[in-house]
């Protein structure tokens, strides 16, 4: 058996294969900027306004030289906007959500305000899944 290293191809094919690596790389890089462009604005566009706070909040990074990217919200509320409150509470945590009316004191009215809860106003799950599809649908162009 023979020993050392093992050449298959020659200097043109390696040529072509590296380039051919390169523009696929590059292209998996755009989907998954694009992607991520695509659930941030989506979600800020769907985010309902009050202060701008939350859509303020709905940050994008990227990482691993373009392979990796992350969009999150770091408003403290946005789950209660995304799922809802009190008798009004979806998804997670919903079981457990307040089922009676309470008082609060409001910083914004400068009041007591009595509520049931807020109805859900989802604007992050539907962006994922915008994002989700561009992505597969981007990817299975590739091949």
């Amino acid at each position: 058996m023979a020993r050392g290293r093992v050449k298959i191809g020659n200097r043109k094919l390696q040529k072509v294969a590296a380039e051919f690596g390169d523009q696929i790389l590059d292209e998996v890089k755009r989907i998954v900027l694009e992607t991520a462009q695509i659930i941030q604005s989506n979600a800020k566009s769907l985010a309902p306004v009050d202060s701008s706070n939350l859509k303020d909040s709905i940050e994008m990074e990227i990482f691993e030289d373009g392979l990796k990217a992350v969009v999150r919200v770091t408003a403290d509320y946005a789950i209660y906007v995304e799922y809802g409150t009190g008798i009004y509470a979806e998804g997670p945590g919903g079981s457990r959500a307040k089922k009676i009316p309470w008082t609060y004191w409001s910083v914004k009215l400068q009041k007591y305000v009595t509520t049931s809860g807020m109805k859900a106003q989802p604007y992050w799950n539907p962006a994922v899944d915008a994002g989700e599809r561009y992505f597969r649908r981007e990817m299975r162009r590739l091949g």
